[in-house]
């Protein structure tokens, strides 16, 4: 009895962080399509994961924590591969084609290969009646992007789609990452080991003129650089870690009704009926999910 109580507060716990993480995340693709319409993609994610990375070595100065053992490296390298350098760049070259109400909708998928991943890489096993609600909601948004995207970029939904795999496997991987080290250290450790990467790349595509790049832009780059890139992250691993990866992240199937409001909101990107519907449709599907995750 002991165990199941103790269980319960850890698992809210999880639910809370993991939401606060997505309402983070929501606001991640609007804002890579504002600093990706006038600065290159590429430095777009170098600077967004070096100003991030430069953040978590003072806090991990700061705090004193430890290195990660030898074993403990590999991980860390499979973190960073996929949400510090192959989500955000993918998903910031897919903008180039794409508009982010478009690009949002992919993220319907992102709980499926979390979960995914979360088997292979993090010994979960949820309910089989798990797996029937998590793919339905992917395949909501698959049939979607087949009938309304991919006739107009299938390049941008290609690269979309190989950013959600990435990123799926760099959720999955931190968050049992985080059991040992901790959330933020988990993506502070993975940033700053791909901080020697990043900054050569930074200064390889550096604007001729950042006087003739807008306001916006650089609104844009520091939001992805603090929240998406370092802050979103603290809350979303330690939110997985706590309630499990395959549970928690169904929490993703909220994010693009939140993006799609953002992106209609600030960007004026029109969010037409299918786009609402297929998101609705997808949002149900996590009530359904949650209840046979574990």
């Amino acid at each position: 009895m002991q165990t199941s109580l103790s269980h319960k507060p850890a698992a809210a716990s999880g639910w809370i962080n993991g939401f606060i993480g997505v309402l983070i995340f929501s606001g991640s693709l609007p804002a890579t399509r504002v600093a990706g319409l006038e600065l290159h993609p590429l430095f777009v994610t170098a600077t967004r994961a070096t100003i991030a990375a430069l953040l978590a070595l003072c806090l991990l100065l700061l705090s004193k924590e430890k290195q990660p053992s030898p074993k403990q490296l590999f991980p860390l390298v499979i973190v960073a591969a996929g949400v510090v350098l192959g989500f955000p760049l993918l998903s910031a070259l897919a903008l180039q084609y794409i508009t982010s109400a478009h690009s949002i909708v992919f993220l319907g998928m992102l709980p499926l290969t979390t979960a995914i991943f979360g088997v292979l890489r993090g010994g979960e096993r949820p309910h089989p009646a798990f797996w029937i609600f998590s793919i339905m909601g992917s395949l909501l948004v698959i049939g979607y992007a087949v009938t309304q995207g991919l006739s107009a970029s299938p390049i941008g939904d290609l690269l979309m789609l190989l950013a959600i795999i990435l990123c799926g496997l760099g959720y999955a991987e931190g968050a049992k990452l985080s059991r040992e080290l901790g959330g933020w250290q988990v993506i502070s450790w993975a940033l700053v080991l791909s901080l020697p990467v990043m900054v050569p790349l930074m200064f390889l595509r550096l604007p001729a003129s950042f006087a003739a790049v807008s306001p916006a832009a650089w609104t844009g780059l520091a939001y992805v650089s603090v929240f998406s890139m370092f802050i979103g992250f603290v809350f979303w691993y330690r939110g997985l870690a706590q309630g499990g990866i395959a549970a928690v992240g169904q929490l993703q199937l909220l994010q693009p009704f939140f993006g799609l409001a953002v992106a209609a909101g600030l960007l004026h990107e029109e969010v037409s009926p299918g786009m609402l519907g297929i998101t609705v449709c997808v949002i149900l599907c996590v009530a359904c999910s949650r209840r046979f995750a574990r």
